[in-house]
């Protein structure tokens, strides 16, 4: 028996997690690769010296693995990913698709109380959003609990896969070449060529549907009783989130001490000088598994709060870093 299933890797976040499993020393032979529609034939890397055939989803026997690791469009995964928690095996959704099921937790590595994680059959990974936002006040929620969150996102054209990063690429190829964009707007919805656009999936009332899941999914993470408000924003970058993040609490903080307990919590940096470049930016964090934390800073517009900036790769430590502390968690 195989020990791990992993659906989605054309996607660049099934592919990332190829590579982590890889680079933690798993056997090629312990994984199988899936995709919804597969052609003989077609394979996948796995680390620089392997290939794994992928196969395809329809008629997979989930009873071949020990857990299954979904990525992807959640829509189109939605039933496959109930069949394999149907079958019994270790499941790990990080496409959203069971969001609604109030019986399966959405867990962050270095969040999750570890005992429920390790007896817990299936889980929701958050989304890397959330991810970067909640994984640096992991130590704090230990001694001060919170009261309101306000988010806002800087997103990356790798949202929307290859698709977006080649968009973003072309047409500041043209634009340097003075040429016409026409026709090359199809995955944004203005051009994101040195823009900023205010709007990160479809709108779901007068959330975007971003917001929308960052407010749902903190809530799902940390109770329902918070108070959220997510803003997000394509940025014209090809890889790596920011987040500014305001958090209120209930009772005092104080923003040194807040910034010490940051430095606590796992795959957390926290680089914050008060000086000239002395900050992490997006730019400095591609490739990087780690959550990197600056500007740490009393927020005085209120009066329990501070606020800070974060960054992260989205694609490895929002997504497939996560995904495999939740593996390693539950037991596999």
């Amino acid at each position: 028996m195989k020990k791990i299933a992993v659906i989605g890797v054309k996607e660049d976040t099934g592919r990332e997690f190829l590579n982590i499993l890889c680079e933690n020393g798993v056997n090629a032979t312990d994984v199988t690769a899936l995709e919804l529609k597969a052609v003989l034939g077609t394979v996948v890397s796995f680390g620089e010296d392997d290939e794994l055939d992928i196969e395809a989803l329809e008629g997979f026997d989930f009873k071949r693995v020990e857990a299954a690791v979904f990525f992807g469009a959640k829509e189109a995964l939605k039933r496959y990913v109930k069949k394999a928690v149907d079958t019994g095996i270790k499941v790990i959704d990080a496409t959203g698709a069971l969001l609604g099921d109030e019986s399966v937790p959405m867990v962050i590595d270095g969040v999750a109380d570890k005992e429920v994680l390790k007896n817990t059959r299936a889980v929701m990974a958050a989304s890397p959003a959330v991810y970067q936002v909640l994984l640096p006040l992991a130590e704090v929620l230990k001694s001060h609990k919170l009261k309101r969150l306000s988010v806002n996102l800087f997103c990356s054209a790798s949202h929307y896969g290859r698709a977006g990063m080649d968009e973003l690429f072309t047409q500041a190829r043209k634009i340097f070449l003075n040429e016409s964009l026409v026709d090359n707007e199809a995955v944004f919805k203005k051009q994101i060529a040195f823009n900023v656009l205010p709007q990160v999936g479809e709108f779901v009332g007068d959330e975007t549907e971003l917001e929308w899941r960052v407010n749902a999914e903190i809530k799902k993470v940390l109770g329902g009783a918070l108070k959220v408000v997510a803003n997000a924003a394509f940025v014209p970058t090809f890889i790596g989130d920011g987040a500014f993040v305001n958090a209120e609490f209930v009772d005092d903080v104080d923003a040194d001490e807040l910034r010490e307990l940051m430095k606590k919590a796992p795959q957390v940096v926290v680089f914050d000088k008060t000086v000239d470049g002395g900050y992490v930016s997006v730019d400095d964090v591609q490739g990087e598994d780690s959550v990197y934390v600056s500007r740490v800073k009393q927020d005085v517009s209120v009066e329990n709060g501070i606020s800070f900036w974060s960054v992260a790769d989205n694609l490895r430590a929002g997504s497939a870093v996560n995904v495999y502390g939740l593996l390693k968690g539950m037991g596999l």
